[in-house]
C-alpha cells in the first residue's frame, strides 16, 4: 500500500472541495463524474501504481523540466480530452504525491506538456 498525498496547495484545496461539495450535495453531475474517476484512480494508485487500468508511464518532458520523475495514469480513455492524473514518488518511501489532474495533452504536437503546470512538489 502506499500512502497518497495531495500537491500543495492546489492539489489539497481542490479534492477537499470536491469532497466537500460531494458530501453536501452541492456537487454539479460533472463534479460527482470527476468524484468517481479520481477516486477510483487514487485507490488503483495506493494499491498499486503499476496496476494496468492506470496505465502509468513517465512523462518525460515533465521530468526534465521539473528534475525528478513526473508520473501520469489515466483517469479515463477513448473519450475527448480524457483526464490524466500527474504524479511522482514520495516525498517518503512508500509515498505518492499528486501535482495534478489535467486533460489529456495532445501529445502529437510539439511541446503539448508545456501547458501542464504541476503543483508545488512536497
Amino acid at each position: 500500500m502506499f500512502t497518497i498525498h495531495m500537491g500543495v496547495p492546489e492539489m489539497e484545496a481542490f479534492w477537499n472541495k470536491l469532497i466537500k461539495d460531494v458530501h453536501s450535495g452541492k456537487a454539479s453531475k460533472g463534479d460527482m463524474k470527476q468524484y468517481r474517476l479520481i477516486g477510483k484512480a487514487l485507490v488503483l494508485l495506493a494499491n498499486n501504481p503499476r496496476h494496468p487500468s492506470l496505465k502509468s508511464h513517465e512523462i518525460d518532458a515533465l521530468t526534465a523540466r521539473y528534475g525528478q520523475k513526473v508520473w501520469c495514469a489515466y483517469l479515463q480513455n477513448n473519450t475527448p480530452a480524457a483526464g490524466r492524473l500527474f504524479w511522482i514518488d514520495g516525498p517518503g518511501k512508500g509515498d505518492i504525491t499528486i501535482l495534478a489532474i489535467e486533460p489529456h495533452p495532445n501529445d502529437s504536437k510539439k511541446n503539448a506538456y508545456h501547458k501542464i503546470t504541476l503543483s508545488r512538489m512536497i
